[in-house]
């Protein structure tokens, strides 16, 4: 299947001054001037093809927004290069900025002091979307959406839900075939995030766009992505299938146990998470679980035993941890 996007080595290096104390400080920088280089992104390469949904994670900092940004020309790399839907992202031609959106959770697209009916109008009049069509494609998303009674609200007096919904809208309209979603879900109650993450689980399975979703919310990615890339540093350390992340990187599981009466022995082995009269949880090393297994089920007073993996954001906090400790701060003087 042919790639719709394609990064090629992207490098984004921002240069700051460094600027010293004081009066004397502030003279010097006038004669000379000490800049520092920061890597917001470190020769990142990956590509996605028609119709993927690719989860895009890493810790703030790490440099997600700033790759979405140059694969939407918002942002010109300092070296390497991309491929979007054919276009070079960063050459902002016509026909490639009718055929994408982006949209950023915490920033606004629509006007605040609007209903968010006129600024869909002022989209469409962008994207010179006939009005028949336009009525159809926003008939079909407010109700997929359940926004239909918000449309004439002022945006200023919508919930954070409704109007992230509304931001989606206006990120639709156009039809797009590529969607950066950057924190989508950011601030919403669970209610909201899910109903977020359903529409836009069947927009992509009805659509087949090509998206790129970053989220600190780590049931977004598990509910909508199969695949999912880690950057860290500006450096793109994992690219691969979901289910992969904790085949690799689970170091733990949980295993639960409930006894038909008192627990005669501690065990040997695994930290005590929570421990009644009745019942243990433990925490336990992935080699050791048959040992610890066998030790208390040979006691004969097991009722009930489970065994689970690891929460998904400790795995993910844990391996940001663990990069954090080998990486460098991607800065050079």
């Amino acid at each position: 299947m042919a790639s719709t996007i394609v990064a090629r080595q992207l490098t984004k290096v921002f240069r700051t001054y460094n600027k010293k104390e004081g009066l004397v400080g502030a003279i010097k920088g006038l004669v000379s001037r000490q800049y520092q280089s920061t890597y917001a992104a470190n020769q990142v390469s990956f590509s996605i093809a028609e119709g993927e949904l690719v989860g895009f994670l890493g810790p703030n900092g790490a440099g997600k927004t700033t790759v979405l940004k140059m694969l939407s020309g918002l942002l010109v790399p300092t070296s390497g290069s991309a491929s979007v839907l054919g276009f070079t992202p960063w050459e902002r031609k016509t026909e490639f900025k009718r055929q994408f959106s982006l949209l950023l959770g915490q920033k606004n697209s629509l006007w605040w002091d609007l209903p968010a009916s006129e600024s869909l109008e002022l989209n469409r009049v962008i994207y010179q979307i006939s009005p028949t069509h336009f009525r159809r494609i926003v008939d079909e998303l407010v109700d997929l959406l359940n926004v239909r009674h918000k449309l004439n609200v002022m945006v200023r007096e919508l919930s954070l839900g409704e109007r992230m919904k509304l931001e989606l809208i206006a990120a639709l309209i156009h039809r797009p075939k590529v969607l950066f979603l950057d924190e989508p879900t950011i601030g919403l109650d669970v209610i909201s995030q899910k109903n977020v993450r359903d529409f836009l689980l069947h927009y992509n399975e009805q659509e087949r766009v090509s998206t790129i979703l970053t989220s600190h919310y780590m049931q977004d990615i598990e509910k909508l992505c199969r695949r999912v890339i880690i950057i860290d540093h500006g450096k793109v350390f994992f690219d691969g299938e979901f289910a992969d992340i904790i085949e690799r990187f689970a170091r733990h599981k949980f295993l639960r146990f409930t006894f038909n009466g008192a627990l005669n022995r501690p065990p040997r082995l695994g930290d005590v998470v929570e421990q009644t009269a009745t019942s243990l949880t433990l925490k336990v090393d992935r080699t050791k679980v048959a040992e610890v297994c066998r030790e208390l089920l040979s006691s004969g007073n097991v009722q009930d035993f489970s065994a689970e993996d690891e929460p998904l954001e400790d795995i993910i906090r844990q391996l940001f941890e663990s990069h954090e400790a080998i990486e460098p701060a991607g800065k050079v003087a």
